[in-house]
């Protein structure tokens, strides 16, 4: 197997924890926060996020490389963009 392959199969399963963590979160979160920061709604996120861990779990091979790297990338604007800022409006430490 090439290198690239074994690259893709260790963040893909990297990813599927993050994708989990991720609608885990938003579904902890209280909805006026997701407003509150001028973001998209909790269940927007929670659609967002739960197809993401839908995909990462169920896809990996062939033609869906693509599907499952665009989930990765979701999962990780909500931690890297929304996580933050919804936290801080909360006043949450986690």
């Amino acid at each position: 197997m090439p290198v690239y392959v074994w690259i893709l199969r260790i963040i893909w399963l990297a990813g599927i924890p993050v994708g989990l963590f991720a609608f885990v979160h938003a579904a902890l979160q209280r909805a006026e926060a997701f407003t509150a920061v001028d973001k998209l709604t909790k269940l927007a996120w929670l659609g967002i996020t739960g197809a993401a861990a839908v995909v990462l779990v169920l896809a990996m091979d062939g033609p869906f490389t693509i599907i499952w790297i665009a989930a990765l990338v979701a999962s990780l604007v909500y931690i890297v963009d929304v996580r933050p800022k919804v936290k801080d409006v909360q006043g949450k430490s986690w």
